[in-house]
């Protein structure tokens, strides 16, 4: 699975201003929903109910929040790079500001997991996140995520 599989160029957004991971989700939410169909609110309680099993904020400045959704026709995966890292209650305690949500059906099984893997290898190589957080173009945020 590339990640050009569950995201398209429409799902980067950058300069977000959130004052705090619910508003960041909050606002993730909203915009997934743009492009999903799937209503704002049922995303955002999934995204809280999978917070509340531990944080989705796994270090270095990065999180992967995530959730399984019925009625989702696919999988689908948002980038978000915030102007100003907040507080995410992260593994090592240190703010974040790269942000790859997934959305996934409820049927997804090992395709969901298969993906959170991919993501999150590419959030833990030091080398990527330095190259994401150093341009707010578009595609080139596109480019380095699909490289």
């Amino acid at each position: 699975m590339k990640i050009s599989d569950i995201m398209k160029e429409n799902a980067i957004f950058t300069g977000l201003k959130a004052g705090s991971k619910r508003n960041l989700l909050q606002d993730l939410a909203q915009k997934a929903a743009e492009i999903t169909g799937i209503n704002e609110r049922t995303i955002f309680d999934a995204l809280l109910e999978r917070e509340n099993l531990g944080t989705t904020g796994f270090g270095s400045g990065t999180a992967l929040p995530h959730a399984r959704l019925e009625n989702l026709d696919k999988i689908y995966g948002f980038f978000a790079k915030l102007e100003t890292p907040i507080n995410y209650e992260a593994v090592d305690n240190k703010p974040v500001d790269l942000v790859f949500m997934l959305l996934s059906p409820d049927s997804s099984g090992a395709d969901h997991l298969t993906a959170l893997a991919q993501i999150s290898r590419l959030l833990k190589d030091e080398n990527t996140c330095e190259k994401l957080r150093s341009t707010n173009n578009r595609e080139e945020l596109y480019a380095l995520l699909n490289n």
